[in-house]
């Protein structure tokens, strides 16, 4: 099932913020990029940096309940060590506020972002919420409660 997805972009809380877009027609994600007003931030080794996007998010409802996910960029990650505080982060679809972006610097080396750097990527997916049921019991598997590295490397 194909929806087309409509999110309404507020990209005025930011001077310089722009309308997100995708780089290619196979692109999961559109890449979000910093608006510092013509600034520059720092991120010195082992630190961590909350870096604007000036865009606010408002998901139309007509494809059911979404949420936006934030990912590291892996020319980020690989080449600079550049990686997202939070492992990935999750914009719920009634969030209004501006989207920030918290990066670490896992390198021994400091890394400079400017205004309008690509600093992270974002993608939609569908959400589904769980009805919890208290039970006595669960249900019966072949792994059980084997858990970390319960079957071995090879």
């Amino acid at each position: 099932m194909r929806c087309n997805l409509k999110i309404k972009v507020l990209a005025k809380l930011t001077r310089g913020a722009s309308l997100p877009k995708y780089a290619t027609d196979g692109s999961a994600a559109v890449d979000l990029r910093a608006a510092l007003e013509g600034g520059r931030i720092t991120v010195m080794p082992g630190a961590r940096a909350m870096v604007p996007t000036g865009l606010a998010i408002s998901p139309d409802t007509g494809c059911g309940n979404v949420v936006a996910v934030i990912a590291a960029r892996s020319g980020l990650a690989c080449r600079h060590g550049i990686c997202l505080a939070n492992g990935i982060g999750v914009i719920d679809s009634d969030y209004r506020g501006e989207i920030l972006v918290t990066l670490f610097n896992s390198s021994d080396v400091p890394f400079e972002i400017a205004d309008g750097d690509r600093i992270a990527q974002m993608m939609f997916m569908p959400v589904m919420q769980a009805e919890f049921i208290a039970a006595e019991t669960l249900d019966e598997t072949e792994r059980g409660a084997g858990g970390f590295g319960h079957t071995g490397i090879k």
